[in-house]
This record gives C-alpha cells, sequence and structure tokens, in this order.
C-alpha cells in the first residue's frame, strides 16, 4: 500500500506542476509512444504469441477488419461563473488508472492510454497478470520511452491491485469481467470517482430466412473464431430457424475449413486459450447441445477447436455466461418477432448482430 501511495502522489505532484498541459509535451508522449510500437514490434509479436498463440490471420482475404474500441472521455468539464459572464473549459482528470484485459493485452492497455496522454493526464497502466509475457513487456519497455515523471506500469495480481484501488484516482477506466467491474465501481465509490467499464456480455446473432447464407457464414465465423473466441464483441449464440439451421450448418464447415484447414490444430491462424483454469471453464461449456462441427480438445495445448452446437436450450449453461471460446452455439426460434422476445428477456447485450436481405428485418 504505502508503495502504491508513494507512486500515487509522485504523478499527482507532476500533474498538479502543469507538466502534462501543453500540447508539445502531449504530442512529444504521444510520438514515443509510437516509437514504442514500431520498435518493440517483434518483440510485440512474440508475447502475444508465447502468452495465447495469438495471431493476425482468419479474415476473408481482401476483406478489411475494423476493430471498434471507446477511449475513455478523460476531460472533465469546468464551468467557471461570474456575475456576468460564464463559460466552458474543458480539463484533464488528473491522474487516470488504466486496468487492461488478458485477451488484448496491448491494444486494449494501449488505447485508452492514448485518449488519456492527449487529454493531458498522468496516467498509471495496470496489465493483466494471466498474459506474463505481455505485461513483463510492458513493464520492462514502456517506462523507458514515457516521462517516468508522468507515466508509471505497475503489475500486480488480484491482492495487489485491490491495494493499488485504495488510492484515490481522478478517473478509473476498466477492461474485463462484469465480476471485477463491480469490484473497481466499489472501490471507486469511495473516493467518487469517475469511472468508465467496458465489460462483455451475451451477444445475440439473428439470422433471417431472407439473407445470403455464405456470406453470413464468412462474417459469423471469423466474428466467433477469431482470437481462439476470446473477444468482447463476438457473437455469443445464432438465432435462426430450423431451415436456416439447415443451410447455415453446411456454410460454416465449409468456411472454417477454408480459414484454418481441415485441422485447425495445425493452421498457424488459429489461437490457443490464454491458461488452463479458462480452458476448462470453456471445455466444460461443450457439455451443453450437442457438437456437429468441431469439438475436439487438447488440455496440455489448450486447444479447442472450432466448435457449432445445435439443440441447445436457453436453460443451458452456454446461454448464461460469456463463452470467450472458440465455441457457436445455435438457438432455435421461428422468427424474427421470437428472436427479439429472446433477447430482451436476458441480460442487454454489448453487441447485437443481424443478418437480412430485407431492411424490415
Amino acid at each position: 500500500i504505502e508503495l502504491s501511495c508513494l507512486l500515487v502522489s509522485r504523478l499527482r505532484a507532476a500533474w498538479l506542476s502543469g507538466k502534462t498541459r501543453p500540447m508539445e509535451y502531449r504530442v512529444a508522449q504521444l510520438e514515443a509512444l509510437g516509437r514504442f510500437l514500431d520498435e518493440k514490434q517483434q518483440d510485440i509479436l512474440e508475447a502475444t504469441t508465447a502468452d495465447m498463440r495469438k495471431v493476425r490471420g482468419g479474415q476473408e482475404p481482401g476483406d478489411p477488419t475494423v476493430v471498434q474500441e471507446s477511449t475513455p472521455d478523460v476531460v472533465g468539464v469546468l464551468q467557471v461563473t461570474s456575475l456576468d459572464s460564464a463559460f466552458i473549459r474543458k480539463d484533464p482528470y488528473g491522474v487516470v488508472l488504466i486496468i487492461g484485459p488478458w485477451n488484448c493485452p496491448i491494444h486494449l492497455l494501449l488505447v485508452p492510454l492514448i485518449g488519456a496522454i492527449a487529454a493531458g493526464n498522468c496516467v498509471i497502466i495496470k496489465p493483466s497478470e494471466i498474459t506474463k509475457n505481455s505485461e513483463t513487456l510492458m513493464a520492462e519497455g514502456l517506462p523507458s520511452y514515457l516521462d517516468k515523471d508522468c507515466f508509471a506500469v505497475v503489475t500486480a495480481g488480484v491482492e495487489k491491485t485491490t491495494r493499488l484501488l485504495e488510492n484515490k484516482f481522478d478517473y478509473i477506466f476498466f477492461t474485463g469481467r462484469p465480476a471485477v467491474g463491480r469490484i473497481v465501481l466499489t472501490a471507486a465509490a469511495k473516493h467518487l470517482t469517475p469511472v468508465t467499464l467496458e465489460l462483455g456480455g451475451k451477444n445475440p446473432c439473428y439470422v433471417s430466412d431472407s439473407c445470403d447464407v455464405q456470406n453470413v457464414a464468412r462474417r459469423v465465423a471469423w466474428g466467433r473464431f477469431f482470437n481462439a473466441g476470446q473477444t468482447c464483441v463476438a457473437p455469443n449464440y445464432v438465432l435462426c430457424s430450423v431451415e436456416m439451421q439447415e443451410k447455415l450448418l453446411p456454410a460454416l464447415r465449409k468456411v472454417i475449413t477454408e480459414f484454418y484447414g481441415p485441422n485447425p490444430r495445425e493452421s498457424p491462424d488459429f489461437g490457443r486459450i490464454v491458461g488452463d483454469k479458462q480452458f476448462q471453464r470453456v471445455q466444460a461449456l461443450l457439455r451443453s447441445g450437442r457438437v456437429v462441427i468441431g469439438g475436439q480438445t487438447d488440455e496440455k495445448e489448450r486447444y479447442i477447436a472450432p466448435t457449432v452446437l445445435v439443440d441447445v436450450q436457453p436453460s443451458d449453461p452456454i446461454m448464461h455466461e460469456e463463452v470467450f471460446g472458440p465455441i457457436l452455439p445455435i438457438v432455435i426460434v421461428a422468427n424474427m418477432d421470437e428472436a427479439i422476445a429472446f433477447i430482451n428477456s436476458r441480460e442487454r447485450p454489448l453487441v447485437v448482430y443481424a443478418f437480412s436481405s430485407d431492411d424490415k428485418v
């Protein structure tokens, strides 16, 4: 606790000095971050590969890949009022804490950092302890590029992170599981600290009877199996009619082979589950419904094949937690209205996908 207090106090002193406010300073720090990414590119690839065999393949040839991630609103609003005038000035918050996830251990840590630097804040970043190689790279590499008076990297597990959260921050940006998000909110509430939470959710994918089945199969397979399914915006389950399921299954089987070959385990474009605990959790979800594509596993490699399940019931375990693995369950609905009712009866999702050739759908 004492070490984290000293660190926060040091950054707060730098913040109060006004060092981070000039435009030239902020541009210089962003340029330094750019140099880190350029000069450490190979190290980043090696670290993410070692952590989870993270790869960049799997997308359709020639198709652009768009990844949208939000950045924290790390600029406060200061309203100044006198007897005869009022104006609003946008102002940085101060000392910001950014806690990153393991599934995209570089990208989802640096994107909010860019926003925080651009706004003129001092920042402490906490990489995920689960992806050890990426954590080490950030802790050992990044500080030599950024101003140590204003930016720091903290490596910590659950216990040390809990202690870190006892400090007063001016803004906290957290990406991760809802359960941990509640812990962050509780800690932030003690100091009334503004918080941005980027959490997961059960993302439904409705496929209507009027659609291009091959197109749907390619996009759904890419979204579900990219990064071995460990992506917060991946489709978690498909809702479609029996007739569409019969068309979609052979299309998915064909596309999976096209993306990853006849044996995805040997494909350089297919990743692995990040850790043993996560592997066992995802493997247990295979007991829901019936496997019609894939289903093979290898605990030693933490490999789970691209898998599609049918005969899935709304009460099955896979329908009650975020999958975060390469498993796609299909749930049968009679029509669009039934799909909408199904989605609305559950927690609000992070993303909803809909495929149809009909504008009304």
